[in-house]
């Protein structure tokens, strides 16, 4: 019998001086069953970074058709694709093909470094690709913050983050390996 999803409940409170963002989304998470805390806290993260009502999680790890997150326009267009990790460059050629804008959040900082070393070369022509990688510090502190039913606020301001579940809090500042149009 294969083993199903876990289901997560996420208030989540969005305040990002940076683009004026400033919204509460109620999420329904499910995590893969070969996805960690980690992960998933970082897939809320990338979710925050990139709030938009229209913005949403996708079948994700089930799918390798689909990202993590992607927002589409209303004649169903994707507009931003984000996906976690470290994707071959037959994932990201395919998700620059598909998405006005593409983001990719890594961690696992010694070995999304090294991913990005073999592999920045082969980018240079996706002007609308921007790479991030988590510290391990704050993604591990991250998962520390996972629970089954979350209240989770995110203040964002000049790229960093701070979050915050009530009991503790986290900055985060992303470590920025590719900007668009750079």
């Amino acid at each position: 019998m294969a083993i199903k999803s876990t289901i997560f409940k996420v208030d989540m409170q969005v305040s990002n001086l940076d683009t004026h963002y400033y919204a509460d989304h109620a999420l329904t998470v499910a995590r893969h069953p070969s996805e960690n805390e980690q992960r998933m806290m970082i897939r809320l993260l990338a979710f925050a970074l990139q709030a938009h009502e229209q913005l949403q999680f996708t079948k994700g790890l089930s799918d390798e058709d689909e990202p993590d997150l992607w927002q589409k326009s209303l004649s169903d267009e994707i507009e931003v694709w984000i996906d976690l990790g470290q994707p071959d460059e037959k994932r990201i050629r395919k998700a620059c093909a598909k998405a006005n804008q593409v983001l990719i959040y890594t961690y696992n900082e010694s070995g999304a470094l090294k991913w990005f070393e073999q592999i920045k070369n082969k980018l240079t022509r996706f002007d609308h690709l921007s790479i991030y990688c988590v510290p391990d510090e704050a993604a591990i502190a991250l998962s520390q913050m996972s629970k089954r039913n979350m209240q989770l606020q995110y203040m964002i301001q000049d790229g960093e983050i701070m979050v915050s579940d009530g009991e503790r809090s986290v900055t985060v500042e992303p470590k920025v390996l590719r900007k668009a149009n750079d």
